[in-house]
């Protein structure tokens, strides 16, 4: 695993305003980074990243199912108990569901480890399935790359597959896609995720959280047509908290991803992990607040998360009794989880970070971020990657 750096393409910010590529550049910031680049081996990308995301994946759905049959552990994950019944009564039912993304600290040598599970709202969808891509393209085609380059990107062709299989179960009901008005970022990710339904032949419409109301026994949009599927960029934390969620478990709606995503996105599922499958290489040790004390002298250090915490946010490291990271955010109440501390690679003075993709129950491609704090966060810069050899 190298990190080599590579001029930049002459034209790449106005194809990327032609694309609606709008968040490559956020706050002043760059995030879209194409100055360097990832190499990876097929061996690294197979059985260092691929088959361990395959493995965690049936793991988790496994879990799942000791979540569901046990009003401990739905407690324990602090979902609330008027929403248990939706929750539980979705994964008996099977919803069917869309995608997750696996975050690694690997950088080329040891197993990969897990950081968390991303399963309800992950982003870096556009630039992981299709921009890297273009760039892997382009720069082969201008000698740039060797001609045998190749990247582990089956993303696309992966979520149109996947929402052609879930047509099945619709036909005739659009796909509505929904976000908060104020994410250029969330916006840009279900416009792209809209493309690739259309692109499977679904019929789809587009609704933002804020504009989405009920009436009688729907939730309607803003033309009052019914939603009865529906992909929604916003977290099952916050619809439990929301004005309507008393109407979620009333209201005939599939929803994308299903309710019961609201038990892998919750970072309670890392010390699940461990207890469960103990010593696995792909895990790192983590524990509940009240097992805390087995984790805080560990020479390795310990990383506090809440256990609703998203992008980064409210994640203290420490070690040797030293705070090394603190991030800020609106999360903790909630609760917190206990995971040791793996640092993340260096390469040239970043913290590389592997998001590995999920979509169905197959691993389909890697995004690389990387940032100069020990915490990746939303504004982590995105890099391409490629396999040779």
């Amino acid at each position: 695993m190298l990190r080599i750096s590579i001029d930049e393409r002459p034209h790449w910010r106005e194809q990327a305003k032609a694309h609606g590529f709008e968040f490559h550049t956020m706050y002043g910031e760059k995030y879209w980074d194409e100055s360097a680049y990832y190499q990876f081996t097929l061996k690294q990308i197979e059985q260092d990243l691929e088959d361990p995301s395959d493995e965690l994946h049936q793991m988790l759905l496994h879990l799942v199912d000791l979540v569901c049959n046990d009003e401990s552990l739905l407690q324990q994950f602090a979902i609330p108990e008027s929403q248990w019944e939706l929750v539980t009564r979705s994964w008996r039912r099977r919803d069917q569901a869309l995608y997750g993304r696996f975050d690694f600290s690997y950088g080329g040598k040891s197993p990969a480890k897990l950081l968390e599970a991303n399963y309800d709202t992950p982003t870096s969808l556009f630039e992981t399935g299709y921009w890297q891509w273009l760039w892997l393209e382009e720069q082969v085609k201008a000698g740039k790359l060797p001609r045998n380059a190749d990247q582990f990107n089956g993303l696309q062709e992966a979520l149109i597959e996947r929402f052609y299989q879930l047509h099945k179960f619709h036909r005739g009901a659009p796909l509505h896609f929904s976000c908060c008005k104020e994410s250029i970022e969330d916006l840009g990710t279900i416009q792209y995720m809209r493309s690739c339904a259309m692109e499977a032949g679904l019929k789809t419409k587009q609704v933002f959280i804020e504009d989405i109301g009920f009436h009688g026994q729907h939730f309607v949009d803003l033309d009052d047509s019914k939603i009865q599927w529906m992909f929604k960029l916003y977290p099952w934390e916050f619809m439990f908290q929301d004005e309507y969620s008393e109407q979620l478990s009333k209201a005939k709606v599939q929803w994308l991803e299903p309710a019961w995503k609201a038990i892998l996105s919750n970072k309670a599922i890392l010390p699940l992990l461990w207890q469960t499958f103990p010593n696995h290489p792909n895990l790192l040790p983590a524990y509940f607040e009240q097992d805390k004390h087995k984790i805080a002298n560990s020479e390795s250090g310990y990383v506090k998360k809440p256990l609703f915490s998203r992008e980064g946010a409210n994640i203290e490291i420490r070690k040797d009794q030293q705070l090394l990271a603190r991030s800020a955010g609106g999360y903790g109440e909630e609760g917190y989880i206990y995971q040791a501390y793996s640092p993340l690679p260096k390469f040239a003075g970043f913290n590389t970070l592997i998001g590995s993709w999920i979509v169905g129950d197959k691993a389909v491609g890697i995004g690389v971020r990387e940032d100069k704090s020990l915490i990746t966060q939303d504004l982590s810069r995105f890099l391409p990657h490629i396999i040779v050899g």
